[in-house]
């Protein structure tokens, strides 16, 4: 058999090229700064002073990290972050596709109502001191469920999980009716199967969300130390290099102290320790992400 070979016209092949050479261009800037920020972290730290380091450390040390993770909280604000993130995601997302799959029913009376409360809440807010006053006659003060239940569901993950469940054919939830299953069975056994690409979605966003949280460490749970994350400590860390390389901390004496990390170095530093978590676990999640955020905004 003859296969007849397509003619590509010197249009579309200068077409192709500039299309690479724009995904080429804007993956070089997305991952330039990263790069950047980790040879800086592994850079002494008096040398990064100097500038002139661009993808990798001009003299190498890991003074940088061994100055961070000697903080003696570190290792329990780190155990904390990982509970906060997963127990926060576990609920969350579970909690968001309940109110998602309700919301999604056609025979469900208040489906419009309960929907325009959840969209109110995108653009109103009772502002900082309002919120602190019903978390303190809550009892949620210094209480780790402070972290997990003010924002447990997320109006915008709502809206993205009901129109993915809206998408789904009609007919696999009538035909298991037929079949005498209820709606815990439709919603468990079915439903959610089929919305994994939407959940892994959500949960990425979920789990980044309580993984960088820190300021509610700082308002709610600030005099009790066992619920210190690792975001606020390494807040705290990154203040306490700033006070050392203080005027003040040169006319003390401090020398030693401040020649071994700038708040340059331990800003680069913090910036890899945070990330990289989220690093490690998006790959496992990345071939959900994509789908679950087209197929949840497009309706047959």
């Amino acid at each position: 058999m003859l296969r007849l070979k397509k003619h590509i016209s010197f249009a579309d092949k200068a077409v192709d090229v500039l299309i690479y050479a724009g995904l080429f261009l804007i993956a070089v800037t997305t991952l330039y700064p990263f790069v950047n920020i980790l040879a800086i972290s592994l850079n002494d730290a008096i040398d990064s002073i100097r500038g002139g380091i661009y993808l990798w450390p001009r003299r190498f040390t890991l003074l940088n990290y061994q100055s961070v993770f000697s903080y003696p909280q570190i290792l329990s604000a780190f155990n904390m972050s990982v509970l906060r993130t997963v127990v926060g995601t576990t609920f969350g997302v579970f909690s968001t596709f309940m109110v998602a799959y309700t919301i999604s029913r056609k025979d469900f009376i208040a489906r419009k109502f309960t929907t325009f409360i959840f969209l109110l809440t995108m653009y109103f807010s009772g502002g900082l001191i309002p919120e602190f006053f019903l978390i303190r006659s809550l009892g949620l003060m210094n209480n780790f469920w402070v972290y997990i239940f003010p924002g447990l569901i997320s109006a915008w993950n709502l809206i993205v999980m009901r129109s993915f469940i809206e998408g789904l054919p009609d007919s696999l939830q009538e035909s298991a009716k037929i079949d005498g299953a209820n709606d815990l069975v439709i919603a468990f056994r079915i439903i959610m199967p089929l919305c994994m690409p939407v959940i892994a979605t959500i949960s990425l966003f979920v789990a980044v969300g309580q993984w960088n949280s820190w300021f509610d460490t700082f308002i709610y749970a600030g005099a009790n130390d066992a619920l210190n994350t690792l975001q606020f400590e390494l807040m705290r860390i990154l203040q306490n290099t700033a006070t050392s390389m203080s005027p003040d901390a040169f006319r003390r004496g401090d020398i030693l102290e401040a020649s071994i990390v700038t708040p340059e170095a331990i800003r680069a530093t913090i910036t890899i320790v945070a990330t990289a978590p989220i690093l490690f676990v998006y790959p496992f999640i990345q071939k959900y992400f994509v789908k679950g955020i087209t197929l949840g905004a497009v309706k047959n």
